[in-house]
Order: structure tokens, then C-alpha cells, then sequence
């Protein structure tokens, strides 16, 4: 009771959409993704659900999020229920990668668990936090390293550069941020 019941989430119009909105062709999205122009079609036709990997790269290549074309794939509404086993929501595409929040809002949340590509750097254009839920990360950032354990949290302003990997089998990261769409407003300096 209470849960969004919708269709299943629909990643490839939101691909299609954002494609035919910066006039690129699959070509080109497939040259820049390192995917193939068929895989790029049964995704946009919803044949195909790509991985996390393979979402990341198409997100890339559209100079985008996989959170905004996530996000831009299933209608707002005002109460959804994300449950941790999937029943009642969309399956997950990746294990690894969970978002909690489903549509197209002003906040993004997605959990994270076990492994993460340490080598991709990461940049947002607005506020984030990140909160250790169970294990420990390393997360670099402004060319410093922290270490976090259970609960503790790392804020990043909008615009930092970093990279984060788990140091514990298992790791569960929480990542909630401002949404890419919004324009957050920076106070200005008083005089």
C-alpha cells in the first residue's frame, strides 16, 4: 500500500530524447561511448537495458549523468517507495549501483555497495553528500585523501573534483545530492 506502481522505467526514450536534443547520431554517441550503433538502437528502443558501465559511458557521451538520464526516464510523483529488495519497484540495473530516488526531482540519492571505478574522477555540478553506511572509503578530493568509517559523512560543494573507492569488502556508500537540473545559488559575500 502506498507504493508507485508505474511501468517499467524507460532509459531509452530519456537516451533518445537528450541524443536528438544535442542532434548527435548514434554514430556519433556510439564513437564517443565505445558502444556499437545496434546496442545504442535496442537501448533507445527499448530492447536492451544497458548495465551501470554501459550507462555511465552512453551518460558521458551525451555530457550528462546516468542519474539525470535515470532521472529524466520515469515520470515525477509526489510519495515513491524504493524497496531494498526491488519488489514493488523497477529492477536495478546493476547490483552495485541503487538509486534511491526515482523520477525527475530536486535531489538525487543513490547507494553504492562493494567495489567503485577508483580511477574515474568524478564532478558535480552542485552539493553533495556522501555517508558510509556500513565498511570504510577512501575518497580523494581537492588533492587530499580522507578516510570515513560507518556514519561518518564527507560534504563536497558543487564543483569538486574526486574519486572515491571502498577499502572493505561490502562497503555501503549513500550519496544524496542537488540534482544536476537545478541551479543552486551560491551565497554572496556580504559588505
Amino acid at each position: 500500500m502506498g507504493d508507485h506502481k508505474e511501468q517499467p522505467l524507460r532509459v531509452g526514450a530519456a537516451v533518445r530524447r537528450r541524443r536528438r536534443a544535442l542532434e548527435l547520431t548514434l554514430a556519433v554517441v556510439a564513437e564517443r561511448s565505445g558502444l556499437s550503433v545496434p546496442f545504442l538502437s535496442q537501448i533507445e528502443n527499448e530492447r536492451a537495458r544497458p548495465s551501470q558501465s554501459s550507462l555511465e559511458k552512453v551518460a558521458d557521451a551525451l555530457r550528462t549523468t546516468a542519474v539525470e538520464l535515470l532521472a529524466a526516464a520515469d515520470p515525477a510523483c509526489s510519495v515513491d517507495v524504493v524497496r531494498a529488495d526491488g519488489a514493488g519497484g523497477d529492477p536495478v540495473p546493476d547490483p552495485q549501483v541503487r538509486s534511491l530516488v526515482r523520477g525527475h526531482h530536486q535531489m538525487h540519492a543513490s547507494e553504492f555497495t562493494g567495489d567503485h571505478d577508483a580511477g574515474r574522477e568524478l564532478q558535480f555540478r552542485n552539493d553533495q553528500l556522501m555517508y558510509v553506511a556500513d565498511g570504510a572509503v577512501e575518497i580523494e578530493a581537492e588533492g587530499r585523501a580522507y578516510r570515513l568509517g560507518r556514519g561518518d559523512t564527507l560534504y563536497l560543494t558543487g564543483g569538486v573534483r574526486h574519486r572515491w573507492r571502498a577499502t572493505v569488502p561490502e562497503t555501503r556508500l549513500l550519496v544524496v545530492a542537488v540534482a544536476e537540473h537545478i541551479e543552486a545559488l551560491r551565497d554572496k559575500p556580504r559588505r
